[in-house]
């Protein structure tokens, strides 16, 4: 057994911060996996997820670690789950969660605690990011990360290099705020994400890998595990574009005052008058477009594709705000009833029910995708002049 260091066992007593090691049959490297542990801290919580191998007995060896044995095998997300309620009610504020199949280095814990007590926050959630292109690291285990890597991103804005990485530092009080639901490794994309979304700072911090195929045990199966965490990605994709952009959006207006917003985030933008007017122009054209309901999928999506100004695109699509809905409905249905010539039945309190009951439907599509042009067209033009000269004074006043 190596060597117990005293410093490291303080600095975890001082951060109040354990490690956390949930096991299912992975008898053949466990015990090396705690003896590597204890050479780093005592603070070891050990959740045994049903395992059927030897890894019951291997625990009686260790009686001074603290273990929780679960009669069935719930799943790594599920026994997760129940280490960081114990780690909670054993006073611990943050937990190091290290595989038990050995693919991880227990000395790398201080690399963790060195990061914490860098940080400004301890609002933070660390993962491990390994070197995918190590010979001995698995050609899908790369896909598979870079896969996740994209999504996360995605959903939360941040890029990270390595989301499932299963070493981890996690803030148990921030995980406890979360509602998280699934119980198997698709869990430990769903609490990354909703950590993120709770406004915990999600990092990477290198750490080393061992890929030994001969003493490895994955319980990971590439189909159904696949196939799980794709689904959890997709209805977050969906939470992401219908909810969580709306919502920081409005959050980020509500704090900084529309006029400051305006000011910094669109015109204090860094890009140029012609990307800001065209971001300006495709925001103007999806929100006065007549695919409700999409709005934001269309208008973040096609911003990304054509790398506009997001913040900008989406700012300017809210011209289809509820309050503004009527006269978006109305102006369009106007604008169809001076192209076609078709008789202007509409009155501005029965626009629904004619649109529901489809009756001028023709005349509605054809205005509101005119009217989208002839506003996203002009807006953008005079939006392009209007930034162009502003930029040529701000230079003129900075040269003096």
């Amino acid at each position: 057994m190596p060597t117990f260091t005293p410093h490291l066992q303080t600095t975890m007593q001082q951060l109040k911060c354990c490690v956390l090691i949930p096991t299912y049959n992975n008898a053949g490297t466990l015990a090396r996996v705690l003896d590597g542990v204890l050479a780093m801290t005592k603070n070891i919580v050990v959740v045994n997820d049903g395992a059927t191998d030897s890894t019951e007995s291997i625990l009686k060896a260790y009686p001074k670690i603290h273990q929780i044995h679960l009669p069935l095998n719930k799943g790594k997300g599920k026994a997760l789950k129940i280490g960081f309620k114990e780690g909670l009610e054993l006073g611990y504020d943050f937990a190091i969660t290290i595989d038990s199949d050995g693919q991880h280095f227990p000395e790398d814990i201080p690399v963790f605690l060195e990061a914490l007590q860098k940080e400004d926050t301890k609002n933070v959630l660390y993962i491990g990011s390994r070197n995918m292109k190590q010979y001995d690291v698995p050609g899908s285990s790369s896909f598979g990360n870079k896969f996740s890597n994209f999504w996360f991103w995605f959903e939360t804005g941040t890029w990270l290099t390595d989301t499932q990485c299963g070493y981890r530092l996690y803030p148990l009080k921030e995980i406890e705020k979360l509602n998280l639901y699934t119980p198997k490794f698709e869990f430990e994309i769903e609490v990354i994400v909703k950590a993120a979304w709770n406004g915990t700072l999600v990092k990477n911090i290198p750490v080393r890998i061992s890929y030994d195929e001969a003493e490895r045990v994955s319980h990971f199966r590439k189909g159904p595990d696949f196939a799980r965490i794709s689904v959890v990605n997709t209805i977050f994709v969906f939470v992401t574009l219908f909810y969580i952009k709306p919502r920081d959006f409005f959050r980020k207006i509500k704090k900084k005052g529309v006029a400051k917003f305006f000011s910094e985030d669109v015109l204090g933008s860094k890009d140029s008058p012609r990307k800001k007017a065209f971001s300006i122009a495709l925001g103007l054209f999806i929100g006065l477009s007549p695919f409700w309901g999409l709005h934001t999928l269309l208008v973040l999506g096609l911003a990304f594709i054509f790398k506009l100004n997001k913040p900008i695109a989406f700012a300017f699509s809210n011209i289809s705000l509820p309050p503004f809905i009527p006269f978006v409905l109305y102006l369009s249905i106007q604008t169809g009833v001076w192209i076609t010539g078709e008789e202007n039945f509409f009155a501005l309190d029965s626009i629904m029910d004619n649109l529901v009951a489809l009756k001028g439907l023709k005349t509605y599509l054809i205005g509101s995708f005119t009217l989208a042009t002839l506003v996203s067209v002009i807006s953008g033009l005079i939006s392009y002049f209007t930034l162009t000269q502003m930029a040529k004074r701000k230079i003129a006043v900075e040269n003096g």
